[in-house]
């Protein structure tokens, strides 16, 4: 959970909220099919309904009061990676910052599927 001051009490920003920004963001980016998640027991990875894409995030806090995103993604074949991955990053920054108001200090995005058609 985030805490941000101002000048007439605090913010609390819910670990929920900051994951389905970051998963709207990514997703909203052309190339991106959705977020994912690996499953536990036979390690396969599952495309997630527009519903759960925070389940495809991870978000960690830093000390100095910045965020640390983990994003794990499917994208269209034939895009080109390192292109979307930037603009996916772009996004996300510029999204959750104005947004929430928290500083992003890194996002690592992982390509985990590439889906045909």
């Amino acid at each position: 959970m985030v805490k941000l001051y101002t000048g007439l009490g605090f913010i609390q920003i819910s670990n929920e909220v900051l994951t389905y920004m970051t998963g709207e963001a990514a997703t909203t980016c052309f190339g991106v099919k959705g977020m994912t998640v690996r499953s536990m027991t036979d390690g396969i990875v599952h495309l997630l309904k527009k519903e759960y894409m925070g389940k495809g995030v991870k978000v960690s806090y830093n000390p100095n009061g910045t965020i640390a995103l983990e994003l794990h993604i499917a994208v269209d074949q034939g895009v080109n990676l390192p292109v979307l991955c930037g603009n996916i990053i772009n996004e996300v920054r510029y999204k959750v910052e104005t947004a929430a108001g928290v500083k992003v200090e890194n996002i690592d995005v992982f390509v985990d599927s590439i889906i045909a058609g």
